[in-house]
């Protein structure tokens, strides 16, 4: 389990970088139905809006390299299997979570995360690069742009890792010629959403926080992080305070004097780590000492597969977490 990346891409050689704008010379392929045909898949070419500006591909992409967060979990819901995939959460095997691997033919290749192996992504030639959700610089852009065309986040995303599923969705339909799926799949879930808060109207306006504890320091998460996004779509309101703390990042750190700031209607506490961690912090008299935890409105995350879901960020994942979750925050608030 990961609470997510907190550092930039990692940079390149020279050396290294030439031999991969060799090999990406012959990587941007088109659909092999197309082939010696001249014509482009029904469809295409396709206009992507970027942060970065906006990205044209030609054709139905064949190859497919999943670099961002849940990028690769977005376009196996989409029907396309990426052949290199980024291992965001440690899931090991596929690199994605169990309710998205058995849509795999073929394990994929690992090509990194935060520092991706470029020579990893050049020699799988592809056609089009994702990476929808990361730290969103302009180095790791321009890291990438050599290999093949990179679609990144949409514009207006200020919030690092903030791309919303809505979004990421959106984005990848778009490359692969999948708006109508990518549509049904936002409606699908959305309305998963919308019958949990009429089950559930306690959630409304119910403020909370989410927080981890990972490596010896506790954290915060804010809204543009995916775990934050899916309680608000509950009906919960993140804490104010926290927000005003983050400055547009993901995540604020805490110090033990700050950890306090948890304390909400309901507070949430991803430990990541093994289950010395979880109880470290079901013995931790900082975290117990808040008001939420004495009375029993602190909901420890130490199911590791309904974490994973809950961070992952993608249509799959988020809907795997929801029939997870819901109960446990129902009974946290005492209903």
């Amino acid at each position: 389990m990961n609470r997510g990346p907190l550092t930039r891409g990692g940079t390149i050689a020279a050396g290294a970088l030439s031999i991969l704008m060799l090999a990406a010379c012959g990587g941007q392929t088109s659909d092999p139905a197309q082939e010696g045909t001249g014509e482009a898949a029904e469809g295409f070419p396709v206009t992507v809006e970027t942060l970065f500006g906006d990205v044209e591909i030609g054709d139905r992409p064949a190859n497919v390299a999943a670099l961002g967060w849940s990028d690769a979990e977005t376009a196996l819901a989409l029907g396309v299997q990426p052949v290199g995939v980024a291992d965001w959460q440690g899931y090991g095997g596929p690199g994605v979570g169990p309710w998205a691997a058995d849509l795999f033919d073929e394990e994929p290749v690992q090509i990194g995360t935060m520092e991706p192996n470029l020579e990893a992504v050049a020699s799988l030639e592809p056609d089009v690069i994702l990476d929808t959700r990361s730290d969103h610089t302009q180095e790791r852009h321009d890291l990438l742009s050599p290999v093949a065309p990179v679609v990144g986040p949409p514009p207006g995303v200020e919030v690092t890792y903030g791309t919303t599923w809505q979004e990421q969705t959106r984005q990848v339909a778009r490359v692969l010629g999948e708006d109508a799926r990518g549509e049904e799949l936002i409606g699908e879930l959305e309305g998963r959403f919308a019958q949990a808060r009429e089950d559930n109207p306690g959630f409304e306006g119910t403020t909370i926080a989410v927080g981890a504890y990972f490596d010896g320091q506790y954290g915060a998460y804010v809204p543009g992080d995916a775990r934050v996004d899916l309680l608000e779509d509950l009906g919960f309101e993140n804490k104010p305070e926290i927000t005003e703390m983050a400055e547009g990042a993901f995540y604020v750190d805490l110090s033990p004097e700050l950890v306090e700031v948890l304390d909400a209607d309901l507070t949430v506490v991803f430990p990541i780590g093994d289950e010395e961690t979880t109880r470290f912090l079901e013995e931790d008299p900082v975290l117990q000492g808040i008001p939420s935890a004495e009375d029993g409105r602190l909901l420890i995350m130490d199911d590791p597969e309904l974490a994973n879901a809950f961070s992952s960020g993608s249509t799959l994942g988020v809907t795997h977490a929801l029939e997870g979750v819901v109960p446990l925050l129902r009974e946290a608030l005492g209903g």
